[in-house]
């Protein structure tokens, strides 16, 4: 093997409001966004049979299934960002923790040690929050 590694990285959206406390300005009042969520997963091994590291609508199907419960809502009454304040950077957190069980609790993904590199989430064009692997 040449040391490299396979990557794959899908994209979806969806709409929410939020209001960062301790903000000290607009955003501290109720606002929403339409988010953009991207991520990226990596691996040294492909699936055998495929040849291909996740099926991309394995992957999307995982990432809706998080954005699902966050879409339509005030991320406020969510119970992790009752805790956490809901900034772009711990939506991304929260998504990439959520995203990396959801692999992990896939036995060939897990043996494969398919990754999550990183979770970033845009409320807008040009500014984005990222979560990522050390």
């Amino acid at each position: 093997m040449d040391g490299g590694v396979f990557r794959v990285q899908v994209s979806l959206n969806f709409s929410a409001a939020h209001s960062l406390r301790n903000y000290g300005g607009k955003c501290e009042r109720l606002h929403g966004h339409n988010f953009v969520v991207e991520t990226e997963v990596e691996g040294r091994e492909l699936n055998r049979e495929v040849e291909i590291l996740i099926d991309f609508k394995v992957l999307k199907g995982m990432l809706e299934e998080i954005l699902e419960e966050l879409d339509h809502t005030n991320l406020n009454d969510h119970p992790y960002f009752k805790k956490n304040n809901p900034s772009s950077e711990n939506i991304a957190k929260y998504i990439f923790d959520r995203l990396t069980s959801k692999i992990y609790a896939i036995e060939d993904l897990k043996k494969r040690e398919i990754r999550v590199n990183w979770v970033s989430v845009s409320e807008n064009k040009g500014s984005k929050g990222i979560y990522a692997r050390r």
